[in-house]
């Protein structure tokens, strides 16, 4: 089939421009998480400028790399996938174009809006209410495009991995909306409809959730298409992917909780929120065997498909962070390790080694069809695969060490039951890793670079007629 009869048949164009910004926006919001982690190592690189301080660019960052990378992964892969899968056009292109320029205009919002002091103060959810009722209506509308692709199927069958993406839309709306309700007072001012601890646990119930399903189920939905088709091979087991979507869809809604240990939430809360956390490491180890497993008798791939090895990599990555969560959602490792830098560390495991490489090989993957030739360099799609797992490795180790020694400093006592160690003197000891973060972050930036630029190049390429392949016709 050649790339005309191809497009003819599918919405590529939204997928395209998905994809570029996707990789444009992982650009931006690491190089703001590597600003900010500088801040901390040396707070005099903010410059007594209000809009650039910590305070103002961290939610800008986790928005940025959450919402604006992350989300303009999932809109470029659902699409991509689903007509694949289904083997039809999207149902609206007209409103996957609205998607795409309306997501674009809530990241742009949140660009102005955050760095000016506008937030609610929520975590993940630090967006005013006006731009939260434009990603619900813009997400909805994913929701509905994606929905009646599917009705329109050709084939009876629905692949599993438009169930995670099902089940990530659907929830992400719900648990967003329910976190948003507000009452307005100002065009950007607004107080939750929820007080204190309730507040509180609706908060950490919306939070959580986005990284189960925006960060976990969608990404999930991407690996359980592109590392068969990558490897050519089958799923290793179709039944094992079932039950990791069961598991993982009803499991992942009660876990909020376990970030609420020792507050003024009751006790019983957050017991259930750490039980089910723990049971959960069944079903996610579960989905990273099945998906490792794929390359059973085909490892050898590995030493020369450097796309497959990002797909590999971001399931080692993440079987370590669904396992390192629910050990630490239980109360006695949590009393040592809530409000420190492990948290941080774990938080970067999950994202940067989990969703940053299983979204770098989507997205390999797609642009050799998506523009029809092979990817510019393979070479760079090395090199970045060990800048960016050198920077992961070099990140989360020093919050690893930097949170357990923040931990113990804060708790320790003398004889007579006096603090050890000031705030000030935990922060002095911590300030060699900061260093460290702020250079793996930076490597992690490079890599980034790297990426992009070995995007725009076969993006080039493929506009010369001597370039023409046949990749997009496979």
């Amino acid at each position: 089939m050649s790339e005309a009869l191809v497009e003819e048949k599918y919405n590529y164009g939204v997928v395209r421009w998905f994809t570029v910004a996707a990789v444009i926006y992982l650009v931006v919001g690491t190089l703001l998480g590597v600003i900010i982690a500088g801040q901390l190592a040396w707070p005099t690189l903010n410059f007594d400028i209000p809009y650039i301080t910590f305070g103002r660019l961290r939610p800008l960052h986790t928005n940025a790399v959450i919402f604006a990378f992350g989300g303009c992964t999932l809109f470029a892969s659902a699409y991509y996938i689903v007509q694949r899968t289904c083997s039809v056009r999207l149902w609206s292109d007209k409103l996957a174009w609205f998607t795409f320029w309306g997501w674009n205009l809530v990241i742009i919002s949140a660009v102005i809006t955050l760095p000016l002091g506008y937030t609610q103060g929520k975590e993940y959810a630090e967006l005013e209410w006006p731009i939260d009722i434009m990603i619900a209506v813009v997400w909805v509308a994913f929701t509905l495009n994606f929905i009646m692709t599917i009705v329109r199927r050709k084939c009876s069958h629905i692949y599993v991995a438009n169930w995670f993406f099902l089940a990530m839309m659907i929830m992400v709306t719900y648990v967003h909306v329910v976190n948003s309700l507000v009452i307005p007072v100002e065009l950007f001012k607004s107080y939750s409809i929820f007080s204190g601890v309730h507040d509180a646990m609706i908060q950490w119930w919306w939070g959580h959730n986005a990284v189960g399903f925006f960060l976990t189920a969608g990404f999930l939905g991407i690996m359980y298409y592109f590392v068969p088709k990558q490897a050519n091979r089958p799923i290793y087991s179709y039944r094992l992917s079932v039950l990791h979507f069961w598991a993982l869809t009803f499991g992942y809604v009660w876990l909020g909780a376990h970030h609420l240990h020792y507050t003024a939430l009751p006790d019983w809360t957050g017991t259930l929120g750490a039980a089910i956390s723990i049971a959960m490491i069944i079903p996610s180890w579960g989905g990273a065997i099945n998906g490792m497993m794929t390359l059973s008798g085909a490892w050898d791939r590995l030493r020369t498909d450097y796309v497959l090895r990002f797909l590999i990599m971001s399931l080692a990555f993440y079987a370590m962070s669904t396992f390192e969560g629910p050990v630490m959602s239980a109360r006695v490792v949590n009393a040592l390790s809530h409000y420190t830098d492990w948290g941080i560390g774990h938080v970067h495991s999950g994202a940067l080694g989990w969703v940053v490489m299983v979204s770098a090989g989507a997205i390999y993957h797609m642009v050799e069809k998506l523009w029809g030739r092979e990817i510019y360099s393979k070479s760079l799609i090395n090199l970045h695969f060990w800048v960016h797992t050198i920077g992961i490795v070099i990140y989360i180790c020093a919050m690893w060490v930097s949170g357990i020694m923040q931990g113990l400093m804060w708790r320790a006592y003398d004889e007579y039951g006096n603090l050890v160690y000031s705030f000030a003197e935990s922060v002095g000891a911590m300030h060699p890793y900061y260093a460290m973060r702020a250079f793996g972050g930076l490597l992690v930036v490079i890599g980034a670079v790297i990426m992009l630029y070995n995007v725009i190049m076969t993006i080039v390429k493929s506009k010369e007629p001597a370039a023409e392949t046949t990749a997009a016709a496979v």
